[in-house]
């Protein structure tokens, strides 16, 4: 990627993800993981309510989202990914700071993620954003040679000031 295209991306605007957002969601799901959701995934998160956001470029390109559960004060962060060319450049930390601000909007108190050990630049970002390993839930994702963990992670958010 070259510097003008990345500049593109600086002023990235969010908003909530709508059905017509399916096809873009899903091409860049499919790019970033090895093991992707379905199409279907997204679209019954959208009908179940779920708060899901899209982030996008210029010209309305969508390159990120995020998608949560929220119940009894708490939520599960379900899904949150950036286009694979523009990851590094801190769209996944802003993506994370929408998805915050959105559940302590909703009254959450605490949050939950699961993430790939593995996934040590996403291990970093939680960890720098406030979160700690709670546990881990064996053999959770699917892997190349079967199965991986999950470590889970947990952050307790304060009202904000």
């Amino acid at each position: 990627m070259n510097a003008r295209t990345s500049d593109a991306f600086r002023s990235a605007a969010l908003r909530p993800m709508r059905e017509d957002d399916l096809d873009a969601v899903h091409m860049i799901e499919a790019r970033a993981y090895e093991f992707p959701w379905t199409i279907g995934i997204f679209r019954d998160c959208l009908r179940a309510d779920y708060p899901s956001w899209v982030m996008y470029g210029d010209g309305g390109r969508i390159v990120g989202y995020f998608l949560m559960s929220i119940a009894a004060g708490e939520a599960h962060v379900l899904n949150i990914c950036v286009a694979p060319e523009l990851q590094g450049q801190g769209h996944g930390r802003r993506l994370l700071h929408a998805l915050l601000k959105v559940a302590r909007g909703r009254g959450v108190e605490r949050v939950f993620l699961e993430v790939r050990p593995s996934n040590a630049n996403a291990i970093a970002l939680y960890h720098d954003e406030g979160f700690n390993e709670i546990g881990r839930r064996p053999r959770y994702y699917p892997a190349k040679d079967g199965r991986e963990d999950a470590l889970v992670m947990a952050m307790e958010l304060l009202p904000a000031e």
